[in-house]
């Protein structure tokens, strides 16, 4: 019978490339993937049969105004189309959704422009 010691020392000396191409090597000699497995391996039980949604949709929550106050108002009025004082009134609002149920883009894309403007804002 092999050395099994001896094996696991010369594979523990390997380079990524070459434990790749031994890994080639096996499966055309063996018949076997070792993709699936490993993949099955590592995902805890029952997370098979479900899969993780991606969540698609954000509300943008003005958290603090921030020094900048007419910055932030002019970049309310700009992300949601509102008149000057319906922007003023939701900018001094505490915790204030500027958007709702926006898009991944279009979220990231407002709380950029909020933050820019020095305001704090969450995405939830």
């Amino acid at each position: 019978m092999a050395d099994l010691e001896k094996i696991a020392k010369e594979l523990s000396g390997l380079t990524v490339l070459e434990a790749a191409e031994l890994t080639k090597i096996l499966e055309e000699k063996w018949g076997v993937s070792a993709a699936a497995p490993v993949a099955m391996a590592a995902m805890p039980a029952g997370a098979a049969a479900e899969e993780v949604e991606e969540k698609t949709e954000f509300d943008v929550i003005l958290k603090e105004l921030g020094p900048k106050k007419i910055d932030v108002i002019k970049a309310v009025r700009q992300i949601t189309s509102l008149g000057l004082k319906d922007a003023k009134e939701l900018a001094e609002t505490k915790d204030a959704k500027i958007l709702e149920q926006a898009g991944k883009e279009s979220a990231q894309d407002a709380k950029s422009k909020l933050e820019a403007a020095g305001a704090t804002v969450e995405l939830v």
